[in-house]
């Protein structure tokens, strides 16, 4: 009784950090941002190093956070020859809201600031849709397929817009940060797996293809992170309260540009329904691998 009460002390002390260190952040996220509505280029490109500069601060106070509360010791490998002047495409599986606060602490001075792509009409979230903006997160402008047949026209205009969009990180490096699998695995979601996979879910290439469209000459190193929670997959409160004692993470680099030159993705990627059957093997195969790998750190444990 009394360990859970210690526990529920440490994770709510936790959260209150959490919360405080992100409203510490965002005010001068917020204000930076309305100074980079001013149309200048070099004006812009140095505002937005210092709104990175301030996420990164972000990241460095939850994870001395996370050093006096929850304590979890990461075990990581694989981060040999990164740099925050390379451009960068990371994908990881997916077991937790915990993987996001653990992939900016083990990159956090490593790469640059992790960035997702976000749907449009996020910008309208309130605060958060600033401050998604000004530290230039791309907004996707998606069209759907029965749009597209109403507006011919539209076709490409999304891939064409995106990479508009983009255009920046030519002179400013970026990590764009992907779940391939689109979605958290849960116990639910195994119990539905067909038994291809043994710790992941099947990986969706169209997100994975959409980014290389948009950047593919612009990103340079794939970063394939996997993340293992040898105590099973952890919910925020059982991190925040420091109940995950221990988590490992392997990183393997490769070459984007010897992915684009090996003919597993192609520029007409989706035109052609054989680029993506070829892109999509290749994917899963990455994918088969990586279920190889959580499977030995699983059996590593059990033998400790």
């Amino acid at each position: 009784m009394l360990n859970t009460m210690f526990f529920s002390l440490l994770g709510a002390l936790s959260v209150v950090i959490y919360f405080l260190n992100t409203i510490l952040w965002l005010i001068p996220i917020l204000l930076f941002s309305f100074l980079k509505l001013l149309p200048i280029d070099p004006w812009r490109t140095f505002m937005s190093h210092l709104l990175d500069g301030c996420a990164t601060l972000w990241i460095s106070v939850n994870t001395i956070n996370q050093s006096i509360f929850s304590r979890t010791k990461i075990t990581v490998t694989g981060l040999e020859g990164l740099s925050q002047k390379d451009w960068y495409l990371v994908i990881s599986n997916h077991r937790s809201w915990v993987d996001i606060l653990v992939l900016q602490r083990v990159f956090n001075r490593k790469i640059p600031f992790l960035k997702f792509f976000l749907k449009k009409e996020l910008i309208w979230v309130p605060f958060l849709g600033v401050a998604w903006w000004a530290l230039d997160f791309p907004f996707m402008h998606r069209y759907s397929k029965k749009l597209i047949a109403k507006k011919p026209h539209l076709k490409g205009k999304d891939l064409e817009n995106t990479r508009k969009a983009c255009e920046k990180f030519k002179y400013k490096p970026v990590s764009i940060m992907n779940f391939v699998e689109g979605t958290r695995l849960t116990e639910e979601k195994q119990k539905r797996l067909s038994g291809q996979f043994q710790h992941l879910l099947k990986p969706k290439a169209g997100g994975m293809a959409f980014v290389l469209g948009a950047m593919g000459n612009q990103l340079h190193k794939l970063l394939d992170v996997t993340i293992h929670y040898p105590q099973g997959t952890p919910s925020f409160w059982d991190f925040a309260c420091g109940k995950v004692s221990h988590l490992t993470v392997d990183v393997k680099t490769h070459d984007i540009e010897d992915l684009l030159n090996s003919g597993v993705y192609g520029p007409d990627y989706f035109n052609n329904a054989e680029q993506r059957v070829k892109f999509q093997r290749w994917l899963t195969d990455l994918w088969l691998e990586k279920d190889q790998r959580l499977e030995a750190m699983s059996v590593n444990q059990d033998t400790k």
